[in-house]
């Protein structure tokens, strides 16, 4: 069982959603945009006990309503940096199901995309595209935004301080990434694997 709430974004094979709904995590992320239907179904139906995450970077609320209604997922994902990016989260609130919001930390306006649009994220997925901003140097300005929204850490993160940073700065929990995989059925997991198993209790 793992001690937070994970999700790990991008699964595009077999190989990594089976892993993950075996370790116990909560979300697994398939993108609506580049992966086929009929191989998201064929995957889907290997799942058990997981919430489905349909992912997509489109601003426009009719198409993610769209292949919602074709993907069927239990929570979706959207992308922004700024409130301008966002689509209409009026229309999509009526889907009814959870909203994970994908930021920047580098990029957007996060004090005020925060604020701005916190009545309808369940949890803010925290990224960060600056490779030479380590999670160390702000880690201090992040725990403040922690302790306000329910945010998840997508940045950072190693098999040796995933724990710690849940303990001491409280975010919700943390977001993974699948690996890309190397033949049908293989994928490279292993940072993955190695992570999953440091906040694994049995472990």
């Amino acid at each position: 069982m793992l001690k937070t709430i994970v999700k790990v974004s991008e699964v595009n094979n077999l190989s990594d959603a089976r892993y993950c709904a075996g370790m116990g995590v909560e979300y697994i992320g398939f993108s609506m945009d580049n992966v086929p239907f009929e191989k998201y179904k064929e995957m889907r139906g290997w799942l058990a006990g997981v919430q489905i995450v349909g992912e997509t970077s489109s601003n426009n609320a009719l198409h993610i309503q769209e292949m919602v209604s074709t993907f069927l997922p239990d929570a979706i994902q959207i992308s922004a940096n700024s409130g301008s990016d966002l689509p209409d989260l009026d229309a999509l609130k009526e889907l009814n199901l959870p909203i994970i919001l994908k930021t920047d930390f580098a990029e957007a306006n996060l004090p005020a995309l925060f604020q701005s649009t916190a009545g309808y994220v369940t949890y803010f997925l925290l990224e960060n595209s600056d490779e030479f901003t380590t999670i160390d140097a702000i880690t201090n300005q992040i725990e403040t935004w922690a302790a306000q929204y329910p945010i998840l850490l997508g940045f950072g993160i190693t098999e040796d301080n995933a724990n710690q940073l849940l303990e001491e700065v409280g975010f919700k929990g943390l977001a993974l990434k699948g690996g890309e995989e190397i033949r049908p059925g293989f994928a490279n997991m292993d940072e993955l694997i190695n992570i999953l198993e440091a906040l694994d209790d049995d472990f």
